[in-house]
């Protein structure tokens, strides 16, 4: 009888824990309503009640589950518990900046662009964006689907699912002792470092969307607490927690020096960096890069002449070392692939957007393949989906494709299968994937200049590319 009461009444007390949050997001809801607190995004006016109405749809999913699905260690439970109790504590530390008792002079101060106090709120709302984010990741629709989640890099999938298997969370000090059989972290200062850096929500634990976002920011993963070294710990163009207008008053000072650049985790496009530069002309741009690693990126950007002074100073960091990149993945056309092709006169090679150059990047996770030019083009005017499934691109993947060296002999067979076969889109069978509807067609031409980046305004639509090198955006 208490082995039965002891699941009920851990049910009951998650329960009145999500009723509690939501209350408690409801009630700090009131005070963003003034238009002093009104910013560019992360945006707690926003954040809220999206955040709120997702907690109800796990509550509502939970409740009618009735305790059924995964509910081992570091599963949906467990979870829950670590992220309810963080929580309730980040809204209590921004309660507390929304009313000083009795110190108008605080009060005040957090309306004052650039303030102590409106730093810490900024910083906070940046928290709850990544466990908005979080949450809506591990909990689509408020449905857990944390055992199944899918990192972006697959040597990042393999560590985590080989390591701690269906868990999707679990304390930073079992996180550090398991990291280190793989990336060896020293003791100390340099321990703390990488746990702020990979802990986003500040919770004390680590979950398996917060890994995978780190991953993907300090890519490759042979090198990547190297890469993290060199890029978060010693670079002095790296911040931390800040948000589009705070990196624009902090570049206002460089305004006189073009080539001055910060970078920083971009806090809508989760995963990836936004740099933000002084051009040639004294304007701030800032802008996200597609297709490489971060480390890549800046190198193209020293050549070019847009990234040079690190926060305005003059010795910029030498990441040439860095450039022992992971080889492109090779993908291996089989002879009968290559024969079904034939018959449709094209090749496996051949971007089947453009048709006009060949596949050289694999999408993240769903593993279809295009030409880099037209994933460029689409990210930029449609969205974060790959053109094939639809499925959220988390990253992406160069790639080099090997096909059986023939004739095609048996062309003519092969069109006969093909005529006799359903109708399928002629995506990446090496892959196992069978695209649900055709792509667009985008009239794009190859791409110019070495420098492919995209410019980004977060609070505003994306601007199309103004020049050959570089799309620039004003703030």
């Amino acid at each position: 009888m208490a082995a039965v009461a002891a699941p009920w009444g851990r049910q009951r007390e998650e329960a009145r824990a999500l009723g509690r949050a939501v209350r408690l997001l409801e009630r700090l809801e009131e005070h963003f309503r003034d238009p002093r607190l009104a910013s560019s995004p992360p945006s707690m006016r926003d954040l809220l009640p999206r955040t709120a109405q997702l907690l109800r749809e796990v509550a509502h999913a939970r409740r009618a589950a009735d305790g059924g699905g995964p509910e081992g260690p570091g599963g949906a439970r467990d979870f829950l518990v670590v992220y309810l109790n963080n929580l309730e504590a980040k809204s209590r530390q921004v309660a507390a900046l929304l009313a000083p008792q009795g110190r108008r002079s605080a009060n005040d101060e957090l309306f004052r662009e650039g303030s102590g106090l409106r730093r810490q709120l900024a910083k906070l709302a940046l928290i709850f964006r990544y466990m908005h984010a979080e949450l809506s990741a591990l909990f689509p629709g408020g449905k857990y689907c944390g055992h199944t989640y899918q990192l972006a890099k697959a040597p990042a999938h393999s560590f985590w699912r080989g390591h701690c298997g269906a868990r999707c969370v679990l304390t930073w000090t079992e996180f550090e002792t398991i990291l280190c059989t793989c990336h060896p972290v020293e003791s100390g200062s340099t321990g703390l470092a990488l746990r702020s850096t990979i802990n986003l929500t500040c919770s004390g634990h680590v979950s398996i969307f917060e890994f995978d976002i780190f991953t993907r920011l300090f890519q490759p993963w042979p090198t990547l607490l190297k890469n993290w070294q060199l890029l978060a710990v010693n670079h002095p163009g790296y911040v931390a927690f800040l948000t589009y207008d705070e990196v624009q008053a902090r570049l206002q000072a460089c305004r006189d020096k073009p080539g001055s650049y910060i970078f920083r985790p971009s806090c809508t496009h989760l995963g990836q960096w936004a740099i933000g530069f002084v051009n040639s002309d004294g304007s701030i741009l800032q802008t996200i890069s597609l297709n490489k690693p971060l480390f890549q990126t800046l190198l193209d950007g020293q050549k070019e002449g847009f990234f040079l002074y690190p926060d305005g100073k003059n010795h910029n960091p030498d990441l040439t070392e860095l450039c022992q990149m992971e080889p492109h993945q090779r993908i291996h056309v089989s002879e009968e692939q290559l024969k079904l092709y034939w018959a449709m006169d094209s090749t496996f090679e051949l971007c089947k957007i453009c048709t006009e150059r060949d596949k050289d990047v694999k999408i993240k996770p769903c593993g279809h393949l295009l030409c880099g030019s037209c994933l460029a083009t689409w990210q930029h005017f449609e969205s974060q989906t790959c053109p094939f499934c639809r499925g959220e691109i988390k990253g992406q993947e160069a790639v080099s494709i090997h096909q059986f060296q023939g004739k095609p002999e048996e062309a003519t067979a092969a069109a006969e299968y093909l005529r006799s076969s359903s109708d399928q889109e002629d995506g990446e069978e090496e892959l196992g994937q069978v695209a649900s509807s055709a792509p667009p067609r985008l009239n794009v031409s190859p791409a110019k200049g070495r420098l492919k980046m995209k410019l980004l305004k977060e609070n505003t639509p994306l601007a199309a590319p103004v020049g050959p090198v570089i799309a620039a955006q004003a703030w």
